[in-house]
């Protein structure tokens, strides 16, 4: 789970304070509603409509948001200390993907408070990944794919009509840009940077080997896939990469370090979430203008092109004195108007496929129209079948993956470890 993503809440803050408002007691004399998850920056709280405060005004409820840490695995620990205390204080919690199954025992079913058209509205690929065991544990709020970012004036400079749609083309487009950029004088410049920290590294990892056929570490189904020749492939491809078109240091970095390092205008190609779009194009930024996404580059000239499955959704805790009202705050909160407005000034993506075909919107937010290959095609980390304990089968993986990349361990005894962690937290 592990990154400290602290960019890519700041968007999913944005999302929610643009939304929200983020007053601490919204006007009323109703229930107080208590989030956890959201995080609060600088004047953000000043940005966008008072949808929240319109809805306290209606209601006459009243929203609080607590204090919740920057890191992820901060933020996951003090959701297991309010679990274990089955605290009442906290009626809506913001749960990333991967947390649905450990979740579960503590998650009103939302199928009591939702019906079956308001749930087909969004993406079916996140609505099954949220339902575990028969229960839809969290309503989808914002998704996220893995895609690759490049420099468009780069390619062109260097003679490239196209971005890289194989590993192979990828690797070779980097290094031939990377020498030349350092022939002329930018010795900080690399090819290629990916993120190779913890749970970066795991979903990292997870993109080559599926996109190289090896599968997704576990199916669907349980059925542990890891070890086999596609994986040893994608693992070593990696490998390949450190020193030589990436940092030898990628181990350490995060979408955030990946995402200055590009902006800057020293690197070529770059695997980061959609969040960095706006960013990078904002006035002022060296590369605004001169980059645009395609999707992740497939192993082969006909193999898959495998974005990881990300994203953050909203439950309401089995404690909750007031999971009515709790609902109908989420019914807000994951409202198409919501969510387009998030598109617009944010560059958030939606989990409404209809707001993907909204000519209004893809005018305003051209992305938009290619994320969705992006989607239908993102492979998910198996966190479904691991239920709780995928946290402890991520951070396994990780170290597993860094001693690899760091050269104490092959690659075939690297997968055959996987495979054994696999099996026995699956059990």
């Amino acid at each position: 789970m592990g990154t400290k993503r602290n960019q890519r809440f700041w968007i999913l803050v944005l999302l929610t304070t643009s939304l929200l408002t983020l007053n601490r007691n919204c006007c009323g004399e109703g229930v107080n509603i208590g989030l956890l998850g959201f995080r609060v920056h600088g004047g953000i709280e000043r940005h966008g409509p008072d949808l929240i405060d319109d809805w306290c005004k209606r209601t006459g409820n009243q929203v609080h948001y607590l204090d919740t840490p920057d890191s992820t695995t901060d933020r996951y620990t003090l959701y297991e200390q309010n679990w274990a205390a089955r605290t009442p204080d906290v009626d809506i919690y913001m749960l990333d993907v991967t947390w649905q199954g450990a979740a579960l025992p503590h998650a009103i079913d939302l199928t009591r408070y939702f019906s079956p058209a308001e749930i087909n509205e969004h993406f079916s690929r996140i609505v099954a990944n949220n339902t575990v065991n028969g229960h839809l544990v969290s309503m989808p709020f914002v998704t996220d794919v893995g895609i690759l970012y490049y420099r468009t004036d780069l390619l062109q400079k260097y003679g490239f009509k196209s971005p890289p749609s194989t590993w192979k083309e990828l690797t070779a487009m980097a290094r031939t840009i990377q020498e030349g950029e350092r022939a002329s004088g930018n010795s900080n410049f690399f090819g290629y940077l990916w993120q190779g920290r913890k749970e970066g590294l795991v979903m990292n990892a997870l993109e080559w080997i599926s996109s190289c056929g090896g599968g997704s570490m576990i199916e669907s189904d349980g059925a542990v896939s890891v070890n086999n020749s596609k994986s040893v492939e994608a693992l070593n491809m990696g490998k390949s990469w450190l020193g030589t078109i990436s940092p030898r240091g990628e181990t350490t970095y995060s979408e955030e370090d990946c995402r200055q390092i590009f902006e800057n205008g020293n690197a070529a190609l770059m695997r980061n979430w959609p969040y960095v779009y706006l960013l990078a194009n904002r006035a002022g930024c060296p590369v605004a203008g001169k980059f645009s996404v395609t999707l992740l580059p497939a192993g082969t000239e006909h193999g898959l092109h495998s974005g990881g499955f990300g994203g953050w959704n909203l439950m309401i805790s089995k404690y909750s004195k007031h999971p009515e009202v709790a609902a109908d705050l989420i019914r807000l909160m994951t409202s198409a108007t919501a969510q387009k407005q998030a598109a617009i000034e944010f560059g958030t993506l939606p989990t409404r496929p209809a707001l993907y075909v909204d000519k209004e919107l893809i005018n305003k937010v051209p992305l938009l129209e290619r994320m969705l290959p992006s989607l239908e095609n993102a492979v998910a980390r198996p966190s479904t079948p691991l239920k709780d304990n995928y946290n402890q089968f991520s951070a396994e993986v990780a170290q597993n993956i860094e001693e690899f990349l760091e050269g104490e361990q092959s690659a075939e005894t690297t997968v055959g470890k996987i495979e054994q962690i696999a099996k026995r937290l699956s059990q």
